[in-house]
């Protein structure tokens, strides 16, 4: 079956089954591996990229619920890195191991488009299915504020 979407601002078209994880889809057919795999069950966010603008766990959302929609990966939020948030990562030293990190600021991108100016506890909401095995916590949420142009410690 041929599904048709926009990937990071590009039309493209895949011919791969519809039940097929966007995961898979953006990481083996189109070589995108930003996008990480990590429990494959929507349970630790390695996996977040956006749908139309809302974050989604590619791991369970079937690629054709992406037919003629926007997605976004980690790829797509800036090509050379000059987000606000990927810089406030870089400038804050958040990531350890960096594995959840893409999933941790598709996350955050996605708050921040809804709420550019999140209090300490609509950060922590947003953010707390997103799991980081290095407890880099603390600077996630310092790296969202940083980008949000709020105070941080």
């Amino acid at each position: 079956m041929s599904i048709h979407l926009k990937l990071n601002g590009t039309e493209r078209e895949l011919e791969v089954d519809p039940e097929m994880p966007l995961l898979w889809a953006l990481r083996d057919v189109l070589g995108l591996t930003g996008t990480k795999y990590g429990c494959g069950q929507a349970l630790c966010g390695s996996c977040v990229v956006h749908l139309d603008g809302e974050a989604v766990r590619a791991c369970v959302t079937p690629v054709s619920r992406a037919a003629g929609r926007h997605v976004t990966t980690i790829e797509g939020l800036s090509a050379d890195g000059s987000h606000p948030l990927q810089k406030a990562w870089v400038e804050l030293a958040v990531p350890q191991c960096g594995f959840c990190q893409s999933g941790q600021i598709m996350t955050a991108a996605a708050l921040l488009a809804k709420k550019p100016k999140p209090t300490d506890n609509e950060i922590d909401q947003s953010m707390s299915g997103n799991l980081c095995r290095c407890g880099t916590y603390t600077r996630i949420r310092c790296a969202i504020k940083k980008a949000a142009g709020l105070p941080h410690e």
